[in-house]
């Protein structure tokens, strides 16, 4: 779908490299097929040298090029980045905005013009090419642009389509998640050691049933309750770390962090349409 689109990206930092990365290493993308601009000259030389694709300081030239647009900025810059390339952003263009917390109707406002615009939210697990991704399209959006949007974010993992409102949640959910991840299988290699396991295998055993764990449910599609069930033989050792889970109630503790960054998503979010 992709392999005659010309795909810009006006943002080379570590999410549009990944992303860069993830279209030439899966084929979807040529690397002759791709422009990126950015302010870091040095980061660009970095760029053309380990991927091959055509770079520029100009990101008018991107704009020029490109049939997909991948604005790859910090929040903060969108705005800024979004005005100086307005001028030539018309309705044959998709783009794309990776800009965490800037809501599709504060970038309309700012154009002021009706154009195809997709809001999209990768993790830092696409530097692996396997992020939880979330698509928010905006009204004007066609099926085709969400495909299109698709078959770029599957390089680096897998997409769920969400409406906009929703993105906060993902935000607390998916976004955040693998801060919470990184905290268990820390938790759980400090706890091998405690029981005599070397730091080495205790943090490699940890970090693979972490792994395989998350293979099993999205492999056998099985509810979570259901495996955990599997595992907890009566009067076993797995029910009674359950137990000791459940009266730390991880469950809640969970559940308030993922509450707790969603809300913070939300006050982001309203301070920058600010």
């Amino acid at each position: 779908m992709l392999h005659n689109k010309k795909i810009g990206f006006i943002g080379t930092g570590n999410m549009g490299q990944a992303l860069i990365a993830g279209l030439i290493q899966s084929k979807t993308a040529k690397p002759d097929n791709i422009i990126c601009s950015d302010i870091n000259k040095k980061q660009l030389e970095i760029v053309k040298n380990k991927y091959n694709v055509l770079t520029t300081t100009n990101n008018l030239k991107v704009i020029e090029k490109a049939k997909i647009i991948i604005y790859a900025v910090k929040p903060q810059n969108l705005f800024f980045v979004i005005k100086e390339t307005s001028k030539l952003l018309n309705s044959s263009k998709l783009i794309i905005s990776i800009a965490a917390g800037v809501p599709l109707k504060a970038i309309t406002e700012i154009l002021n013009k009706k154009l195809r615009l997709i809001r999209v939210m990768p993790n830092i697990c696409a530097f692996i090419r396997e992020s939880a991704t979330a698509i928010a399209p905006s009204e004007n959006i066609v099926n085709e642009d969400i495909e299109l949007a698709k078959a770029v974010f599957d390089c680096v993992g897998k997409t769920v389509l969400l409406e906009e409102n929703q993105l906060d949640a993902f935000t607390g959910l998916a976004g955040s998640g693998p801060g919470y991840i990184f905290m268990i299988i820390d938790a759980m290699a400090d706890a091998g050691v405690k029981m005599g396991l070397s730091r080495q295998d205790s943090l490699f055993l940890s970090s693979q049933t972490v792994m395989g764990a998350a293979k099993l449910i999205l492999k056998t599609n099985e509810h979570p309750g259901q495996l955990k069930d599997k595992v907890a033989s009566p009067k076993g050792t797995t029910i009674a770390g359950i137990h000791a889970l459940e009266k730390g109630k991880l469950r809640a503790t969970l559940i308030n962090a993922i509450e707790a960054a969603t809300n913070r998503s939300i006050e982001l979010g309203k301070n920058i349409i600010k």
